[in-house]
């Protein structure tokens, strides 16, 4: 039985992955030429239900022509997946159940401010951003203006946050496996393993603090001390973000792991959103450094319930 829920969880933790790669298509349907006065434009073509549609792309050329054959290709390859992944979970006797209204409401209220959230953390981790440089990346994966290692850093928020606000995924426990992968997702670009475990020593900026190499079994232990105790949602999704933090799980991208991991346990209980607001990143990063070192942690506790928590 343990063995059928691993392959369970995986297969769906992997059609959650292809539902993101389709969203971050920049062009979805098959590319179609149409020509007007001697001129050429470039469409892209899908049937939406019953109803075939057309939407302008630009003007034609080759180079264009060819990006939409590639991303019509991939994205038929991503279907079929998707359907023998769903053929699989049958298989194993998978129901998809329904998410409570409760539930319902605080993903609508997560993807409705998403394009917030992700500034928010972007201004978090020094990433010189404005919100509509942020909202450019997210709608159309480019701007002018930022760095390309910052540009992927939003676009990797992106695709974690997506992750966990899809139906499938918010019905996984908040596991010691969600993390890694959300780490993943994360650290897509940068690391090859951003999602295993840290084995090497690592240094935190402004504070003496030098966290020791975490160990697996201690972390997935430690998790499950969080998730089973008799703490209140809020405080649990809280304690499970500081202790990633303070851990270091992993090589890079803790920040932005823990808070999109704490997340995932709150709305999968319908109980709102934690994010640190971006007129408040200084002040979070001195409680930071004072929890780190030892001290404040009930003002730091106060503090992501009064500042970072929103309710809906």
């Amino acid at each position: 039985m343990t063995n059928i829920i691993i392959e369970t969880q995986n297969l769906l933790q992997k059609k959650a992955d292809l539902k993101v790669r389709l969203k971050l298509m920049a062009y979805d349907g098959f590319p179609e030429v149409k020509e007007l006065s001697g001129k050429k434009y470039l469409y892209v073509r899908k049937r939406i239900g019953s109803r075939l549609t057309s939407t302008y792309v630009d003007v034609y050329s080759v180079d264009l022509f060819d990006l939409l054959l590639r991303n019509a290709k991939e994205s038929k390859e991503i279907r079929k997946e998707i359907r023998h992944i769903d053929s699989e979970l049958a298989s194993l006797g998978y129901q998809r159940s329904e998410l409570s209204p409760r539930v319902v409401m605080n993903l609508d209220f997560a993807r409705s401010n998403l394009k917030e959230f992700i500034y928010d953390q972007a201004v978090l981790e020094g990433i010189a951003t404005s919100f509509p440089q942020t909202e450019e990346i997210i709608d159309n994966g480019k701007v002018v203006g930022l760095t390309a290692s910052d540009v992927q850093k939003i676009l990797n928020l992106k695709h974690a946050w997506e992750f966990i606000l899809d139906s499938d995924v918010l019905q996984f426990n908040s596991n010691y496996e969600v993390l890694c992968h959300i780490a993943q997702l994360v650290n897509e670009g940068f690391f090859t393993d951003g999602g295993r475990i840290r084995s090497i020593p690592v240094s935190i900026g402004g504070s003496t603090y030098k966290p020791a190499l975490p160990i697996e079994s201690a972390v997935k232990e430690q998790i499950n001390l969080i998730l089973n105790s008799n703490d209140n949602v809020l405080d649990q999704a809280i304690n499970l973000c500081l202790y990633t933090m303070k851990t270091q799980v992993f090589k890079d991208g803790n920040k932005r792991s823990a808070i999109i991991f704490a997340n995932h346990f709150l709305i999968s209980h319908g109980h709102g959103i934690i994010v640190v607001p971006e007129e408040k990143t200084n002040e979070f990063k001195r409680l930071l450094i004072a929890y780190y070192e030892g001290s404040k942690e009930s003002e730091i506790m106060e503090f992501f319930k009064s500042v970072c928590w929103r309710q809906f």
